[in-house]
């Protein structure tokens, strides 16, 4: 047996003491589970979860509370109780050998019931009073009241005996459930009950559409307030959790974190490095865009880091999934078998909107990961306020524990937006629209981030692809009649880089010209320089052949001189 669990803050406005149930949800819409010492009525119709929720109550009172009980049953048996529970995971039989819990069934016959004044039931107080001493019980539970009072036929002395059913429970101290079926047209089949109890609990079991949903509603609560509204409610092999939709609000914590996308370009597109912690973001497109891809990427990612992921599946299994995104070079299979990835796939169909939120919200609570995949919601198909109601609970319980959701939508052809994308637009703090581009015979895939909160993102659109090394994101090209995408940008392309080397061309054509013309004009300085040198060499040589003539022509006549002198 657990070691008992102290009992949660009692937050009613009149201090009123509280016994918890241990149901998850439940002590939260009761502001701490049922009123302690005091009887409650638990109704409802024919297979809606009474005789569950009630011995839920009991087993967790022994397991988490350490406060034994007494279930006293007017029409199943023992066994029949102990197997019914045994698929929610209760050890009844373990229970009850320990003395922690007793089981009384008790046997009414119709013809045996006398109406012979008050002492009717002293035989039942008697009985039950013993097994309330015998493991020192806390809490009980009488399955159901129809049966016990199957033989009153007149009202008052109904009224009279329980009355003092519930005056006995009171007096004993302890915390009562009972049952009852619901009536035609009033809460149960007397009419009496709910108006001696002090905390009636309605269960439902609707049907819309095919679709069954559980719902659960607090009729009334003396001297505590409580949540009003209907609850969906969920009944499985982890048990009972209830789900109260309206206790989220918008006092969450936020985060400045940049969680990564798994595609390094978005990243730097969403200007802080990718979605802020606990952020909801909506990926939405055409068929065949790749929502699933970015969500698998996203996924990854945040597997390599070591988060935990769970990965929501409305229209593939995860079989399908994990084999999908092989060929985008996306291997889920490894994370998937380490469980930092786990799958969840149901069609929409199968359930209402409240009940898969209730399932959702139970694996969520469950799993605690870090991130959230919910692929896709337009396969959600209903009246749009109520797929708007369904998505924001998800949301709230997302940012209430710090989740970043990732919500992929199949988008409408043209310009429209479908019922889910209308639903959620509002809510979304990032939302990239995925599209094909059709150009030149062809569709090529392009992205753009319609908005993301918080954070200086890129407005341009940018081209991407899909092969087997991933998501890669295409430098954005802006031709003059707008962006170009697939063979219609690779054509330009080739035809800038055609005109681009004719350019290069000319140029060198002109360069080498140049040179020539460089050349020739230095050959042409180099001759005149030349024959300017030849002419300064023979001008020298003139000159100096005149200068030794002058000097030899001086020569002589000095010797002609001196001659002459001899001579006279």
């Amino acid at each position: 047996m657990d070691a008992a669990r102290p009992s949660p803050p009692d937050r009613s406005p009149a201090h009123l003491a509280k016994t918890p149930t241990g149901i998850s949800g439940l002590d939260d819409l009761t502001l701490g589970g049922l009123p302690s010492g005091r009887p409650t009525l638990l109704c409802g119709a024919a297979g809606c979860g009474k005789t569950l929720f009630a011995l839920s109550f009991l087993v967790n009172g022994v397991t988490e509370y350490n406060e034994p009980g007494v279930f006293m049953s007017f029409e199943e048996r023992t066994r029949d109780l102990a197997a019914n529970v045994g698929s929610l995971g209760y050890d009844l039989d373990g229970l009850i050998a320990a003395r922690r819990i007793v089981v009384d069934y008790v046997r009414i016959e119709r013809s045996e019931i006398e109406e012979s004044g008050e002492y009717d039931l002293e035989g039942l107080f008697v009985r039950l009073g013993h097994a309330i001493d015998t493991v020192g019980a806390k809490r009980v539970v009488l399955d159901t009241i129809e049966a016990l009072f199957a033989g009153f036929a007149d009202s008052a002395i109904l009224r009279a005996e329980l009355r003092r059913l519930f005056a006995w429970l009171k007096d004993r101290g302890v915390t009562a459930i009972i049952t009852g079926e619901r009536g035609d047209g009033q809460l149960t089949r007397y009419g009496i009950e709910e108006y001696v109890s002090d905390c009636v609990i309605l269960l439902d079991n609707r049907v819309v559409d095919q679709v069954t949903t559980r719902r659960l509603r607090v009729v009334k609560y003396r001297g505590s307030a409580h949540g009003t509204n209907e609850y969906p409610f969920l009944i499985d092999e982890a048990g009972i959790s209830v789900l109260p939709i309206t206790s989220a609000g918008l006092g969450h914590a936020i985060s400045s974190e940049p969680v990564p996308t798994g595609v390094p370009d978005l990243d730097s597109m969403l200007g802080a490095g990718g979605y802020y912690r606990g952020s909801s973001v909506l990926i939405s497109g055409l068929a065949g865009t790749g929502k699933s891809t970015f969500g698998a990427a996203f996924v990854e990612a945040a597997c390599r880091r070591g988060e935990r992921c769970l990965y929501f599946a409305f229209e593939e299994s995860p079989d399908q999934i994990v084999r999908n995104m092989r060929s985008v070079g996306i291997d889920l299979a490894p994370w998937v078998a380490s469980g930092l990835l786990a799958f969840e796939a149901a069609r929409p169909s199968l359930y209402g909107f409240e009940m898969h939120l209730a399932r959702m919200n139970r694996v969520i609570e469950r799993l605690a990961p870090a991130i959230v995949v919910v692929d896709p919601i337009s396969a959600f198909r209903g009246p749009s306020s109520e797929i708007h109601a369904t998505l924001i609970r998800l949301a709230d319980i997302c940012k209430t524990r710090a989740i970043t959701t990732l919500f992929t939508s199949l988008s409408s052809a043209g310009d429209t937006m479908n019922e889910s994308e209308r639903s959620v637009s509002s809510l979304m703090d990032s939302w990239i629209s995925l599209e094909d581009k059709e150009a030149d015979g062809e569709r090529n895939r392009v992205l753009y981030l319609l908005k993301s909160r918080g954070m200086s993102h890129s407005n341009q659109l940018r081209e991407y692809r899909l092969n087997d090394a991933g998501i890669a994101l295409i430098t954005p090209y802006i031709g003059a009649y707008g962006v170009l995408t697939g063979s219609a940008r690779l054509s330009q392309e080739a035809r800038e880089h055609e005109a681009e080397l004719g350019r290069r061309q000319a140029t060198e054509r002109r360069r080498r010209e140049l040179a020539r013309k460089r050349a020739a004009a230095e050959r042409e300085i180099a001759e005149m320089r030349a024959a300017i040198e030849a002419e300064e060499a023979e001008i020298a040589t003139l000159i100096a052949q005149e200068e030794a003539r002058e000097a030899l022509s001086g020569s002589d006549r000095e010797m002609m001189a001196r001659s002459r002198g001899v001579a006279r």
